[in-house]
């Protein structure tokens, strides 16, 4: 299908939303449960960003993002990060090469950085140097080496892991690298009845493989897509003052803020809330965003973008309960469609 002249309305849409109903159903079939993760994942694709993805060990982080390789027909890459990791295990090198004729020159060889989706595991786990050169490649989008830009493959999807349990001999992402990941979502432990599924799923002989439900072009076209979509003055002004509530030194801050965060979301956090509520907008088969959006957006988008205070640790106060508090006190859109599901 020619996806170069397409553009958005209903009737496209409608098609569209058919495409990603079907790559739902084929991770559904993989991956037993986490819905929300599964969603949000889709949104920060589909917004053009990056994902932290952060929960214990084998509860199919690797799985999901090799799944939706596979049902997007994208190539998949992983990099292990561990301490002795160099930016140019990540970006890749120059290699001296012999041509046919006997004349050497060097040649550049891509690192696992070149594939359209990157599971960087335990980001955490390596130097800060390291980080960076990753962090680099995930905002320009490209590999500078010797002078020469290489260009990553379009798209480019980054969804890097953290253990939460384990910090000794980790190397923390700083707040700035932080706010470079459009979401930060939470992977807990599935319910009773998803674990049985699970056992049973994977201690059978694979009958089956997930099917090719989109392509390259199709992502390309939803993320041109998710820039059309609708924000009114209203919404636009709702997310703003969101945002702005989180910073306990301004003017505009909410009590809970003054109380709980010693520091507060950038400007960078307005614009991944927008993206991110425009991507769910178009999951959701709407061309505009409404105040469902931006709350489901806000704890994904807002959690490791503010820092709490040590009242707040003192009295157990966590990042999700302080933005709950958060969304209940910012006084809602003055738009009479804000709220229609």
């Amino acid at each position: 299908m020619n996806t170069s002249t397409e553009t958005l309305s209903e009737a496209t849409l409608t098609a569209r939303l058919g495409q990603l109903a079907a790559v739902k159903r084929e991770i559904a079939s993989v991956i037993v449960g986490q819905n929300t993760v599964v969603d949000e994942v889709l949104m920060s694709l589909l917004a053009r960003g990056h994902c932290l993805l952060q929960g214990v060990p084998g509860l199919g982080k690797t799985r999901l993002l090799q799944t939706l390789a596979r049902v997007l027909d994208l190539s998949f890459g992983r990099i292990q990060f561990t301490p002795d990791l160099m930016p140019g295990d990540i970006i890749g090198t120059e290699l001296l090469h012999q041509d046919e004729q006997g004349t050497r020159h060097l040649e550049f060889k891509h690192g696992p950085v070149f594939a359209s989706l990157l599971l960087a595991d335990e980001i955490n786990r390596t130097p800060p140097r390291t980080q960076a050169a990753l962090l680099e490649a995930m905002e320009e989008r490209t590999v500078t080496f010797a002078g020469t830009s290489h260009a990553l493959p379009e798209p480019f999807f980054v969804m890097a892991t953290q253990n939460p349990l384990e910090q000794a001999g980790t190397y923390p992402l700083p707040e700035a690298q932080l706010d470079r990941f459009l979401m930060m979502i939470e992977m807990d432990y599935p319910t009773l009845d998803e674990e049985r599924q699970i056992l049973a799923l994977t201690t059978q002989r694979q009958t089956s493989e997930v099917s090719h439900q989109m392509q390259a072009e199709d992502i390309l076209l939803l993320q041109r897509w998710v820039r059309d979509i609708v924000v009114s003055d209203a919404m636009l002004d709702y997310a703003t003052r969101l945002v702005r509530a989180t910073r306990p030194g301004d003017a505009d801050a909410a009590a809970v803020s003054k109380q709980w965060i010693r520091w507060g979301a950038g400007p960078r956090a307005g614009q991944s809330l927008l993206l991110a509520a425009k991507a769910r907008a178009l999951m959701s088969g709407r061309l505009a965003v409404q105040q469902a959006d931006v709350h489901a957006a806000a704890v994904p988008v807002l959690r490791h973008r503010v820092i709490l205070s040590y009242a707040a640790e003192a009295e157990e106060v966590g990042v999700v309960d302080y933005l709950a508090e958060l969304i209940a006190v910012v006084p809602e859109p003055a738009d009479p469609l804000a709220s229609e599901t």
